[in-house]
């Protein structure tokens, strides 16, 4: 097998995607990125991120791969979780505390201390059957809350009655992140509207 034929079967392994770092790691030169490209075999979307042609854009998993220590949280996490149907204008993430990043015009960032940041994280697949990390909806529930977004109502009811219609809802866990947050008295006022 060639180093392209090896490298379409790595893109394809991939879902269509590929990292230019992941080349290195397979010991394939950069040159057949570059022929690729040349064949319009593949096409650039991202600094070092590339998709085959005719591939739609799993931009959920471009910025995952771009900002590696981004967690989708708020308004974005509530989409993924399908907790709201509300066209994302931008996508937020949120990143450790001091960590320097560049913002995007489709981009929020967020930052939390360290003894938050962790808390909640777990893998979600996006449409494209691509893997991303996102807060778990307890956690985001209780991100949206913290805010002083004055559109919180209409995103929170919404999304808290759904919560509370839940069979798997775990209310402990939702207390006891909404103690860390700072956020308890809120989310059990809601609560105790809606349970």
């Amino acid at each position: 097998m060639n180093k392209i034929e090896y490298l379409n079967q790595l893109i394809t392994k991939n879902n269509g995607i590929i990292k230019s770092s992941k080349l290195s790691e397979d010991n394939i030169p950069r040159q057949y990125l570059k022929l690729m490209l040349e064949k319009k075999l593949l096409t650039k979307v991202s600094r070092g991120i590339y998709i085959i042609n005719g591939n739609l854009e799993d931009e959920l998993y471009i910025y995952q791969q771009r900002y590696a220590k981004g967690i989708y949280s708020h308004e974005t996490a509530l989409y993924i979780h399908n907790f709201t149907d509300r066209m994302l204008d931008n996508y937020i993430m949120t990143f450790p505390q001091g960590y320097h990043i560049k913002a995007n015009n489709n981009f929020i960032i967020k930052q939390a201390n360290l003894d938050i940041y962790n808390l909640g994280i777990q893998e979600k697949k996006t449409s494209y059957g691509n893997k991303i990390r996102v807060y778990n909806i307890e956690r985001t529930l209780c991100d949206i809350l913290r805010g002083n977004n004055i559109n919180d109502t209409q995103l929170i009811i919404p999304a808290i009655k759904k919560y509370a219609d839940q069979k798997n809802k775990n209310i402990p866990l939702l207390i006891e992140y909404a103690n860390k947050l700072r956020v308890k008295n809120k989310i059990t006022k809601y609560l105790q509207v809606l349970l």
